[in-house]
């Protein structure tokens, strides 16, 4: 009753255009470019949680899901005439070629930093010859989460020079300060788009104390996340304990059982 095969990409390929033709699933046939979009960012986050989880099974099954978006997409692409999977493939190996030419050709780089450039103006390059937009700028997906992508400009501003000098944390300190300045400033007021966009400097402004710092900032806020999650658990667990509950109580009693929450996790238990 399965499908013949070895588990090869191109098994992959065949199993998806057996579901997608007559006679397939329903569900997979009425899929189109604008409905996998969903599903595309879903199985990228799951990627990414099953890398930071680590568990080596789940992070080849996540891989497996992702990879199947692609080969999705393309099938579909195929039917409306614009591409197939091969063309894909094509592609990529092009792309890592010609962008890589310190491996593939005769150019010389001293570390990483010489590839990013040299990665970065080859890109510059095809955009000028295919006349689209050349701006360092371009390029840099709006849909991706806001701290990555607020690196991301960062990054290809500091590829063009608009950057303090490597090693220059107090000047960015200072101006993630004076963005907190300006942010208090504008929560006086009445003015919730000014106190908005002030709001989203000072976010910037934390980004690019990271990217100073060497530190990923999306990385970072993650596990915040986690901390105050395994944190306010703890409270909410104190709560029941004592049969109360939390919006019941005041809040310098919860300031001390979130500090009770925070010596025990400290502690390891």
């Amino acid at each position: 009753m399965g499908y013949p095969g070895s588990g090869t990409f191109d098994d992959l390929v065949g199993i998806l255009g057996k579901l997608r033709a007559p006679g397939g699933c329903p569900w997979d046939a009425e899929q189109t470019l604008d409905s996998l979009r969903r599903y595309i960012i879903e199985e990228s986050h799951e990627l990414v949680e099953a890398i930071e989880d680590g568990s080596a099974r789940e992070i080849m099954e996540e891989c497996g899901d992702v990879m199947l978006q692609v080969v999705f997409v393309s099938a579909i692409a195929s039917e409306l005439g614009m591409f197939g999977i091969g063309d894909v493939t094509e592609a990529i190996c092009s792309k890592l070629i010609k962008r890589h030419p310190h491996v593939f050709g005769d150019v010389r780089v001293e570390g990483s930093l010489d590839v990013s450039r040299n990665w970065e103006a080859i890109k510059a390059s095809e955009r000028a010859g295919r006349r689209e937009d050349s701006s360092a700028m371009a390029g840099i997906p709006r849909g991706m989460p806001s701290l990555l992508r607020s690196l991301r400009i960062q990054e290809r501003a500091a590829r063009k020079g608009f950057d303090w000098p490597p090693g220059d944390v107090d000047s960015v300190r200072d101006k993630v300060l004076e963005e907190i300045g300006e942010l208090r400033a504008e929560v006086e007021g009445t003015d919730r788009s000014a106190t908005a966009e002030e709001l989203g400097d000072v976010l910037f402004a934390v980004v690019n104390m990271a990217r100073h710092l060497g530190i990923d900032p999306e990385s970072a806020l993650q596990a915040a996340n986690t901390k105050f999650a395994a944190r306010f658990r703890r409270v909410e667990a104190q709560a029941e304990e004592k049969k109360v509950n939390m919006e019941d109580l005041p809040l310098d009693e919860l300031e001390v059982m979130w500090q009770a929450a925070k010596r025990a996790i400290a502690a390891g238990e």
